[in-house]
């Protein structure tokens, strides 16, 4: 019998530094590029990746039935979404076998130097691209420390919740052309904004650009329009997790603001990182969520561990300087879940397709250094955030890198997310 994937027991034949985010037992899925080879998929293991179209070509993937005639071509393109429409049944198939491959134990992949040669590059070697090409893409505001901490900065802080928030996954539906991969650089966006001591509003560059540290999960299985998901069967849905950094200009955000949603104030970027950890990777650590007072409709009521235990980090680097750690939270804390967040965005009949991504909102925790965003950290700019190099921040400045970090742990073994990078570029005048 194969051994399970997620075997602490589990060793390979690569040697995988201590602390690697890509041990056996996480096998993430990207996509990269080469000059020589153009894009591939591939899984990340230590500091390598296993390009999959190479290790299809090689046969090490033609007894597996539920890829059917998909191979190897589906293991040539520029996004996950052709492999991800193939069904649950291909995806652990794909991860089983590329796990059996890469045990110690295991000869095939290890004895033959030529199909290594062909099958791992380093990391360093390759480009990685986006995951999948989302056709859409929603935001959802689900921290309940985030969501308390805006509403105390700019509601009533005695009712800093919205009326409805406590009974419905907020969300709104973004932009994704402007959803790009970690190392992009994203650009200072121009815009109208009002300070409160100005009489009018003016066009210029953002004076409060921030990051906002969120998980995006990404669907894997499609629905028909018009069709609807149980809150039992909405992780059926979920092929997995990765970072996402939904940069926010906040005073281009509030002074736009309306009922519909953000606009000029979120859609000039957003960073995913290029793996995506499965779910089927996460189940060691699954954890409880909040909870939930008043008790959800039925539609969205549901029991047992279906949050995760991923711990998170932001650092910002200023040009020339070191970088600073400046948040550290956890994936756990969220109010309303990714099932929840799923079986209420599919309610009304709404069809979800394969590659979509649906991000969490910031992730806060309750205390000062557990904050997702500079508006938080900062308090809107009151208590200005200090730095390794003697700096401050109110907000981001050109030339800043963001760089969020993100790993569960669990029984000696670390799953991690790798990292979202992006860098502030001045404005277009």
């Amino acid at each position: 019998m194969a051994t399970a994937p997620n075997s602490p027991t589990l060793r390979s034949w690569i040697d995988i530094p201590p602390g690697s985010d890509f041990p056996i037992q996480n096998l993430p899925f990207g996509v990269f590029e080469t000059e020589e080879r153009g894009p591939r998929l591939a899984v990340a293991i230590g500091l390598y990746v296993l390009d999959l179209y190479a290790v299809s070509q090689y046969g090490f993937f033609e007894d597996l039935a539920e890829l059917g005639e998909a191979q190897p071509k589906v293991f040539r393109r520029r996004s996950l979404n052709a492999f991800l429409r193939l069904g649950r049944p291909a995806w652990r198939a794909v991860r089983q076998r590329v796990s059996e491959l890469l045990r110690h134990d295991e000869p095939r992949l290890r004895d033959n130097e030529e199909a290594v040669r062909a099958c791992l590059l380093r990391q360093t070697d390759v480009r990685m691209l986006r995951p999948t090409k989302p056709a859409n893409y929603t935001d959802f505001y689900s921290s309940i420390e985030h969501a308390t901490n805006v509403g105390t900065m700019f509601r009533d802080p005695a009712n800093a919740l919205l009326p409805n928030w406590r009974h419905i996954p907020i969300g709104y539906h973004g932009r994704t052309s402007s959803i790009v991969a970690s190392g992009t650089d994203i650009r200072r966006p121009n815009g109208q904004r009002k300070a409160p001591d100005e009489t009018a509003p003016t066009f210029g560059p953002s004076r409060q650009l921030d990051f906002e540290l969120e998980m995006a999960f990404v669907v894997g299985t499609g629905t028909a329009l018009g069709s609807t998901v149980a809150i039992a069967d909405a992780e059926e849905h979920i092929f997995g997790l990765c970072l996402f950094n939904d940069w926010s200009a906040r005073d281009l955000q509030s002074w736009e603001y309306v009922p519909l949603g953000p606009f000029l104030g979120k859609n000039f970027g957003s960073s995913v990182a290029p793996w995506v950890v499965t779910l089927d990777a996460l189940e060691p650590f699954r954890i409880a969520g909040p909870a939930q007072e008043p008790a959800p409709l039925p539609y969205l009521s549901q029991s047992g561990a279906h949050n995760f235990d991923v711990h998170l980090e932001v650092a910002l680097t200023p040009t020339g300087g070191p970088e600073t750690t400046i948040s550290r939270t956890n994936f756990g804390l969220m109010y309303w879940s990714m099932a929840q967040q799923l079986a209420h965005h599919a309610s009304n009949g709404c069809n979800l397709e394969a590659g979509d991504l649906y991000a969490s909102g910031t992730i806060s925790g309750p205390t000062p250094d557990s904050l997702g965003s500079m508006l938080e950290l900062a308090w809107r700019g009151t208590r200005p955030v200090s730095l390794a190099d003697g700096s401050e921040r109110k907000f981001l400045l050109d030339g800043d890198t963001v760089t969020m970090r993100g790993f569960a742990e669990k029984d000696g073994v670390r799953i991690g997310f790798g990292e979202v990078r992006g860098t502030v570029l001045p404005a277009l005048s």
